[in-house]
């Protein structure tokens, strides 16, 4: 076990509601979240999700039968609610292989009409949110998992724009204060094993990731859009859409600053649309036309140093934490020493 990972202690609650080894979700992944990638991660001990963004139905199901023809682990789907104006095929799809799938993640939108359809499928839910008041009403409306995610998260995030370390501790304690025993996972800008270790210490339970799982062998994004996050540095992200009163977390190139120039004049969701359909994110993130369209990619990509094999991106994540939350006994130690610091 990577770094002897405590799985009796650090993130035991979402790993046993989500029956995986280590407390590391991979994220929906717009476009670029497969089936080959969510079965390497489960296979590694965490909790790969296939995506259905930027899918059709037929195109969701064959990712989802190809996972379950990967793993015997458990994985999950991800359903961003508000982009598309029917979501009743996706759901079908679901349905239909409800038992291969052990959970679903909804995001982008009101779960609360949706949390009792999926549970007597006999899911587990998943759901997205970015403000402490989302975050309760996901908890009492019966969500088995709180995924609190800060706008330092790659691709859409909440407009109130609160960071995780500021967000995941409120939520924690809203929910110890309501007696809501529900396992909360941080996201946002997290790329390592520290930060994961950080994400525990702030009260949570485990993680969730996106743009580290892109640099992946398993993920279908283009090599260009890889090779661009291995080279990016800390300030290589920038938002768009705040002229519409989104937050869009995007890779800074060409097109974003033609995006943001013409934010600057304050254009209406008409003129804006034509730059930030779908369609413009997959041509830079499957076809790897970098500069005809965009790629979603958190604050963490200055972290992001090479593209490997996702189970080796999860056993990393695993020892790196370990090690990290292993000083602790030697804080205490040195706290004991301090006049007048007692040791929590």
């Amino acid at each position: 076990m990577p770094g002897n990972w405590d799985e009796d202690e650090w993130g035991f609650r979402l790993c046993q509601v989500l029956e995986i080894r280590y407390p590391i979700l991979e994220g929906g992944l717009a476009h670029v979240g497969n089936g080959r990638l969510a079965a390497a991660i489960s296979e590694a001990g965490g909790f790969g999700q296939v995506g259905s963004a930027g899918r059709s139905p037929e195109q969701f199901a064959e990712e989802i039968t190809l996972a379950a023809s990967l793993t015997t682990k458990p994985f999950g789907v991800n359903i961003p609610i508000s982009e598309r104006k029917d979501n009743r095929p996706y759901f079908d799809v679901i349905d239909q292989h409800r038992h291969a799938i052990a959970a679903v993640s909804l995001s982008a939108g009101n779960p609360r009409p949706l949390i009792p359809h999926f549970k007597e499928m006999g899911l587990r839910v998943i759901v997205l949110t970015s403000t402490v008041s989302q975050a309760l009403k996901a908890a009492e409306g019966g969500a088995d998992v709180v995924v609190c995610e800060g706008f330092e998260a790659g691709g859409h995030n909440g407009p109130a724009e609160i960071t995780t370390m500021a967000l995941v501790p409120q939520v924690v304690r809203a929910l110890r204060e309501r007696g809501r025993d529900v396992p909360v996972a941080a996201a946002g800008g997290i790329a390592s094993g520290e930060q994961m270790a950080a994400a525990l210490m702030l009260g949570a339970d485990g993680v969730q990731i996106g743009t580290l799982f892109v640099a992946t062998e398993e993920c279908e994004a283009h090599p260009a859009y890889k090779r661009t996050l291995v080279e990016a540095g800390d300030e290589a992200t920038v938002v768009i859409e705040r002229s519409q009163g989104r937050v869009t977390r995007v890779l800074r190139s060409p097109f974003t600053e033609r995006i943001l120039d013409l934010e600057k004049q304050r254009p209406s969701m008409e003129e804006l649309l034509p730059f930030i359909v779908g369609r413009n994110n997959r041509i830079a993130a499957i076809e790897g036309h970098m500069d005809e369209g965009y790629v979603n990619a958190g604050q963490g990509v200055g972290l992001i140093h090479s593209v490997r094999s996702a189970g080796d991106v999860v056993r990393d994540l695993a020892a790196e934490a370990a090690r990290v939350l292993r000083r602790g006994p030697t804080w205490a130690e040195w706290l004991e020493g301090v006049d007048g610091v007692r040791p929590v």
